[in-house]
């Protein structure tokens, strides 16, 4: 349980890379928020997050972090396969509210670690889904149930450019990332079962040989494309399309829902900096909802401020996570609005579908244990 914060709410940053710099430039967005620790091991890293966040203190290791008194809450976002070992670390040492990086693990046979955490940790986990908060990907999962009158089929459509290099490669490789469809989709099976408000049954998948990163010289074995298709309990289908070597689309992303009274999409650019200057401003993000009566499309813009824009690389979503972050680390909030349930949820049909892939069969979920029957103990 969170208790009521009073003055400013002091983070602790554990890993500051790229991602984590994005989320520097956006508490330093907030009101009442600052930033009273950081560790980060490699050195230009290191550097570029005490440039953006010049009042912390540089810490040398989890355990010195956790050691500065005026900390509220923490954030992660090291590596993929840190995750887990980092919460532990921190529930055998100082458990405090907890913003963890998607994905929030990595090995599927560390489920039983993390359902031991789950079910003992006393502090609020918020897992970090980003996709949720874009403005058109929200305004979308707010309008879905009205445009369709029941979602039957949802589509997501990611063409986009390849992975960006990061500290010490480790994100072109499956032992560190847990692979593709759990390293860069995650979010996007999360947003399946919000949307569709159902529990994964099957997932089929398949993947073309890769075309990024073939002639790097250190043999990344990671996918860069590929089909899934997950089968709901309520009867509901939702595919995911991906492919890092589509840059030159108009839309980053695109996700369409269909029922019976019609169609929904939300259409989502690529972040400002990876758009080549001779192409102009970007396309302003949009929801389409096209009834079937009257026919027709309906479209609306949906433009992310500026200085929202300018703080990532995630259409100011990042920034609106943190608002309700925030409001928790306060008490003004009761509950993450993305449970470590959720997290793991997510996990788990990425890993199918990775499993999927490599075998060639049809992988079912018959249990779901991030239901544990503890959860609405």
């Amino acid at each position: 349980m969170s208790v009521t914060k009073t003055g400013p709410v002091r983070y602790g940053m554990i890993g500051c890379g790229m991602m984590g710099q994005e989320h520097l430039r956006n508490i330093a967005l907030l009101d009442g928020a600052e930033v009273a620790a950081i560790i980060e091991p490699d050195a230009e890293m290191a550097q570029a997050a005490q440039t953006l966040a010049p009042g912390a203190k540089m810490a040398g290791s989890v355990a010195e972090l956790l050691a500065v008194e005026a900390l509220d809450c923490l954030v992660i976002t090291s590596p993929n396969f840190r995750h887990l070992e980092q919460l532990e670390e921190i529930a055998s040492t100082r458990p405090l509210p907890v913003l963890v990086e998607k994905p929030l693990f990595t090995d599927p046979t560390h489920a039983e670690r993390l359902q031991a955490f789950r079910d003992s940790y006393p502090a609020p986990v918020w897992v970090a889904m980003e996709y949720r908060y874009m403005p058109p990907i929200a305004a979308f999962l707010d309008e879905a149930e009205a445009a369709t009158g029941g979602i039957t089929m949802l589509t997501v459509r990611e063409h986009r450019f390849p992975f960006l290099f990061k500290v010490g490669n480790w994100n072109r490789f499956n032992r560190y990332t847990g692979g593709t469809f759990v390293e860069k989709c995650c979010h996007f099976f999360d947003l399946m079962r919000l949307a569709l408000k159902s529990e994964p049954v099957r997932v089929m998948a398949s993947a073309p040989a890769p075309v990024n990163h073939v002639t790097e010289a250190d043999a990344p074995d990671i996918l860069d494309a590929g089909f899934a298709i997950v089968e709901f309990e309520s009867g509901a289908r939702a595919m995911l399309e991906l492919c890092m070597y589509a840059e030159g689309a108009r839309y980053q992303e695109e996700v369409t829902a269909v029922g019976p009274n019609g169609k929904i999409e939300a259409l989502v650019p690529a972040p400002t900096r990876s758009r080549p200057a001779h192409l102009g401003a970007p396309p302003v993000p949009k929801l389409v909802i096209s009834p079937r009566d009257p026919k027709g499309p309906v479209e609306r813009e949906l433009p992310v401020p500026k200085e929202l824009l300018a703080a990532g690389d995630h259409n100011g979503s990042t920034y609106h996570q943190h608002v309700g972050f925030i409001a928790l680390v306060r008490g003004e909030r009761s509950a993450p609005e993305v449970t470590l349930e959720d997290g793991w949820a997510a996990v788990a049909i990425g890993q199918a579908v990775q499993r999927s892939i490599e075998t060639g069969e049809v992988v079912c979920l018959a249990d779901h244990p991030w239901q544990h029957e503890t959860e609405d103990a």
